[in-house]
């Protein structure tokens, strides 16, 4: 009786994180920003999330506005039609006018708003595409320094129309230092290697809850280090092809299929850790096929953030570190919490496990209709 309610317990702890978690509309993406300097003058366009600044979130750390008390108002403003959050943004657009900070040898340019674009109205429950663009007057000058300020989140800074231009991925209050205005900012090869790390990690603690579910799934199969060794380096070495592949641009396929698969494969390792008590011979195969598809939705984030040319090869090996530094991140917890505890106790299976695996079942079929309707 006690494990039937441990498992009662664990089913409804699993549909109300799928109901938590499942918005896509939710989340808070990255900023990204395309800026341009030349003949006198400079320009920066951003694509961001509109209704998340309109509102004056503190977007640092934050991964989901489902996490604020203005969830509500948020979905309000995901629902107004493009003219109507036009007028909503237009204030706050001037307001970050004057508190994004470009400087030219120490004296900081005039940013104006040049042009908002928001995106269709569309499904609520959908994000929205939107973007600012913003000019200035630009004096004759080598290099400027670009300040991203604190409680905007994360931004994505692309230095546009030049040779070897700056690319960097900036949190809050972060600057860029010099960039040079006519470009050659490429980074050498460890330096690229090493700021890449950091953008892999992020993208799975603590943004990637779809790719840390199937690293749960595969742990609670068994917390013996033979089981999880053999499926983890499936998935690390099938994820890694794709990602490479992804990345290079010879294999693209479209999010709205990626992303429902990804989803089923969470439910796969899920139900089959109910089904066998044991690791099946085809099980890390299953796995492989499914981190090659995983791979894929890893690459879409490089495609946002944009490698460099010149260090392509470092850019994604420091990313693909910082993938795996994350699941083995993921999987320590999960060892510290659960594992070296309870791994070797004979109802493991059935207590902890099981209902576990329901859970995890759950959250991944939601998204799975989620993500095939929306």
């Amino acid at each position: 009786m006690r494990i039937f309610y441990n498992v009662l317990a664990w089913c409804v702890l699993g549909l109300n994180l799928a109901l938590a978690a499942g918005a896509q509309a939710h989340e808070v993406r990255p900023t990204v920003g395309d800026i341009k300097a030349g003949q006198g003058g400079l320009t920066l366009e951003l694509q961001l999330n509109v209704e998340a600044f309109v509102l004056g979130l503190d977007l640092d750390g934050l991964t989901d506005t489902e996490d604020t008390d203005d969830a509500e108002a948020y979905d309000a403003l995901r629902a107004l039609s493009p003219e109507a959050l036009e007028k909503r943004f237009a204030p706050v657009a001037d307001q970050m006018a004057g508190t994004i900070t470009i400087t030219v040898d120490d004296a900081p340019l005039t940013l104006g708003v040049q042009s908002i674009d928001i995106g269709p109205t569309g499904d609520p429950e959908a994000l929205r595409d939107s973007s600012v663009t913003f000019a200035a007057e630009l004096p004759t000058a080598s290099a400027l320094d670009f300040t991203w300020p604190r409680g905007f989140g994360t931004l994505i800074l692309r230095q546009m129309e030049v040779q070897d231009g700056y690319t960097g991925y900036l949190d809050g209050g972060q600057s860029t230092g010099p960039i040079n205005v006519s470009g050659a900012n490429a980074l050498g090869g460890w330096a690229t290697f090493v700021s890449y790390i950091p953008v892999g990690f992020d993208h799975i603690i603590p943004k990637g809850l779809d790719h840390i579910l199937f690293v749960l799934g595969l742990f609670f199969l068994s917390t013996r280090l033979g089981p999880l060794l053999w499926q983890v380096t499936a998935f690390t070495l099938a994820h890694t092809v794709t990602l490479a592949l992804g990345a290079l641009g010879f294999v693209t396929i479209p999010g709205s299929i990626v992303e429902p698969i990804i989803a089923a494969s969470i439910v796969y390792v899920a139900v089959e850790n109910i089904l066998s008590p044991q690791m099946t011979r085809w099980r890390p195969a299953i796995v492989f096929a499914f981190g090659l598809l995983h791979g894929l939705g890893f690459a879409s984030v490089l495609g946002d953030f944009g490698l460099p040319t010149g260090q392509f090869i470092a850019a994604l090996i420091g990313f693909n570190i910082g993938v795996e530094l994350g699941q083995l991140a993921v999987i320590a917890i999960a060892f510290a919490v659960v594992g070296y505890w309870f791994g070797d106790k004979r109802w493991y299976r059935a207590a902890i496990s099981i209902p576990a695996s329901l859970a995890i079942a759950a959250i991944g079929a939601y998204w799975v209709v989620e993500r095939v309707l929306l």
